[in-house]
């Protein structure tokens, strides 16, 4: 029997579990996995976490382990071929949403040194940690989501609602949302390793 006490929303099924407990707020750095993480919270618009998170493995095959680079220089044959893969949901504006942020980011980059020196400034460089009481203290969206969001829809990313931005804020880190009660808590600054 698992005796850890996590964040209510993780126990709803066990494919949470090793992500809850291994991903979920633990501070990300690296380009190629903040933009898997981008890529997947848009794709979950209108649906839920747990949809996206059992098509995983199908959206690294098919999105080259989502290599921005590659991504960035799809065209019609390749989203072609993403419509008709079964393993993802296959929505066109979402993946042509992929391919366009793609294009964006690596831009963002170029200019910053990386994505992740761009996205971590909006924080400051250093993790909020909330630390919510329970899971109805969490909430959808934030100041600073509602800025990178409207400055990521400037620059023309699609995708990149407020709330789709804080749940990306929560699962790379920039957001530590871990519930009072949850092990994770506990792990203390070996969290932030």
């Amino acid at each position: 029997m698992n005796e850890k006490i996590r964040c209510k929303w993780a126990e709803e099924s066990p494919i949470f579990h090793d992500y809850h407990d291994n991903e979920w707020g633990r501070p990300v750095y690296d380009d190629q996995q903040l933009f898997e993480m981008l890529t997947l919270e848009g794709a979950q618009a209108g649906l839920s976490w747990l949809t996206v998170l059992k098509k995983r493995g199908s959206y690294r095959q098919a999105f080259d382990n989502f290599d921005p680079a590659k991504v960035a220089a799809y065209g019609d044959k390749k989203i072609e071929e993403l419509m008709a893969n079964a393993g993802i949901i296959r929505n066109r504006l979402k993946i042509n949403s992929a391919i366009t942020n793609a294009g964006l980011f690596l831009d963002i980059a170029k200019q910053h040194g990386s994505f992740s020196n761009f996205i971590w400034g909006y924080v400051d460089n250093k993790p909020i940690v909330n630390n919510p009481e329970k899971l109805e203290d969490i909430p959808a969206h934030t100041p600073i989501s509602d800025k990178l969001s409207k400055d990521l829809k400037k620059l023309g990313f699609k995708f990149v609602g407020t709330t789709i931005i804080y749940a990306f804020m929560q699962a790379t880190g920039l957001v530590n949302d871990h519930t009072t009660d949850c092990f994770v808590n506990m792990l203390g600054p070996a969290f932030y390793g």
